[in-house]
């Protein structure tokens, strides 16, 4: 039988192994080619340095299988993974063997590769980039520059330069005045310079370690050779390490842009999926802070919408329609497309937003706002309808099930008559629970709430605790979601003067600037 990918393409008549190279940590950083073959796995097997998230570009229903080594493991590991390869291809799986960094750089892909040719399995190596180059690239250190090193060199620092089973020429090496790139090298790292300076390199020369490279909690140790193995040590760095030796590394001073950002090192907790807040983690990433995706409200569009359509039969009836978040934009439009019509059937209507984001998501409908809000609240809309006056005015609120009553109180103060429509529902979702406990459990410097449900809903799975939090700041995306928090019996530290996403990141960036220092 035929074994086909996911879009009915054939391939062999047996299974086939892809070997991935995963990169150095930052999950962004997996190749195009790599991602679409992880999206057509039907077996995963990963190795332990890994980060995760890649694991969620694989179906839902594939085999994820764990091979990481660790220090005290079976001396024939390899073999077993081999093995694992080569029965899940026999059986007619698609295996991704997603490898960290890149499979050829000291990544054993070469015995896979050559264990899978013997046993007859059709394989294919996608290239990944080795932290050899991404961990020194993400210190801002290039391992070539031109008039300070025209060549650099990959080494394993696996064997001490002082056992007879080492292969690398240290000679070699330290007569050299290019640049060296170690891997695997921490253990032996007092050898490693020993030999280099006895051999010829001075003693002076400079040289940066790199722990955890590309990854949020990257740490970087710079000093001379002589002195390196110890400044590390009393720095607390551990593996994983890539150890750059060489001149190159003192254009870390120009060259530092990872790791200086003003929110490096800040693990940010991001109350809602990245469907829903794809923005804000853009914007939490590019200052540096790593993004803990734990979503604590999931959409959910009503099943009877005889309601919504109805009213949607008569839109014209309204002279305004008031639209209060970008869920009741794309809910509002899921309705409008699968009645086949469009942006037109508001064409008698005047159109209102609360905030910019919301104003964004009608205009990529092709909707412009007749009016939006300057401020992102409800109240600032009601002020601003009040100066055109919509006394015995039609107004339709498209929403949640479970929404605050202060528009429709304020417009209704206002003399309109206003009709509400629900779309969805926001309830919450499958384990929430064990993906909070477990972010909670490493620690999170700063949580964000984009909305008074995801107050709501986080400190119910919380049961109420709020000092389940630690010592984590509280921001609030604007003061109708901050005094929500405060009834909870959180402590706000953050309010979004603009309450967007980007308003939101501006305000956590500038409680931080004043203490931040320059490692």
């Amino acid at each position: 039988m035929t074994t086909q990918d996911r879009t009915g393409s054939s391939y062999h008549p047996v299974g086939w192994v892809v070997l991935v190279g995963a990169g150095p940590g930052d999950p962004e950083l997996l190749t195009l080619k790599g991602r679409r073959y992880l999206e057509t796995a039907d077996v995963v097997v990963y190795d332990r340095l890994v980060d995760r998230r890649l694991l969620g570009h694989a179906p839902k229903d594939a085999e994820l299988v764990n091979v990481g080594k660790r220090p005290g493991g079976p001396p024939d590991w390899q073999a077993e993974i081999n093995t694992l390869l080569i029965d899940r291809a026999r059986d007619g799986k698609r295996v991704i063997r997603l490898k960290g960094g890149d499979p050829f750089i000291f990544g054993r892909g070469g015995e896979e590769v050559a264990a899978l040719a013997e046993a007859g399995i059709p394989f294919e190596v996608v290239p990944g980039i080795t932290s050899a180059i991404a961990a020194p690239t993400y210190a801002g250190i290039p391992l070539t520059h031109r008039g300070v090193s025209s060549s650099a060199t990959i080494v394993t620092g696996s064997k001490s330069p002082e056992s007879s089973l080492s292969a690398v020429d240290w000679d070699l090496l330290a007569k050299s005045e290019g640049t060296l790139s170690l891997l695997m090298g921490w253990e032996n790292l007092p050898a490693i310079v020993n030999a280099l300076i006895e051999r010829g390199r001075g003693e002076d020369t400079p040289v940066a370690v790199v722990q955890w490279g590309t990854w949020s909690n990257q740490k970087t140790v710079v000093g001379p050779l002589k002195s390196i193995a110890g400044r590390a040590r009393e720095a607390g760095l551990s593996n994983p390490v890539v150890v750059v030796v060489g001149e190159v590394v003192k254009l870390r001073e120009v060259s530092r842009w990872f790791d200086n950002r003003p929110l490096f090192g800040k693990r940010v907790l991001v109350t809602r999926s990245r469907t829903q807040s794809a923005d804000l983690v853009d914007r939490l990433e590019m200052v540096g802070a790593e993004a803990v995706e734990v979503p604590t409200i999931e959409i959910d569009p009503v099943e009877d919408t005889f309601k919504v359509d109805s009213i949607l039969a008569d839109i014209d009836g309204f002279e305004w329609v008031i639209f209060t978040s970008t869920n009741s934009v794309e809910q509002l439009f899921a309705r409008v497309d699968a009645l086949g019509r469009d942006a037109r059937l508001f064409h008698a209507s005047r159109v209102g937003a609360i905030g910019t984001a919301t104003a964004a998501a009608l205009r990529e409908r092709g909707i412009v706002a007749d009016l939006v809000s300057r401020e992102s609240v409800s109240q600032s809309l009601v002020d601003d309808l009040a100066e055109q006056g919509v006394a015995g005015q039609n107004i339709l609120l498209p929403g949640a099930e479970v929404r605050p009553d202060r528009l429709r109180r304020g417009l209704e103060g206002l003399g309109a008559v206003v009709r509400e429509a629900t779309l969805y529902r926001t309830v919450m979702p499958s384990g929430a629970g064990d993906h909070l406990f477990e972010a909670l459990k490493v620690g999170v410097d700063v949580v964000t709430f984009t909305s008074s449900s995801t107050v709501t809903n986080l400190m119910s799975l919380m049961d109420g605790d709020a000092t389940r939090l630690g010592g984590a700041r509280v921001s609030c995306i604007g003061p109708v979601t901050a005094e929500t928090a405060k009834r909870a019996g959180l402590n706000v530290d953050i309010v979004a003067e603009d309450s967007t996403a980007g308003g939101l990141v501006n305000a956590i960036v500038a409680h931080y600037k004043p203490d931040r220092s320059d490692p």
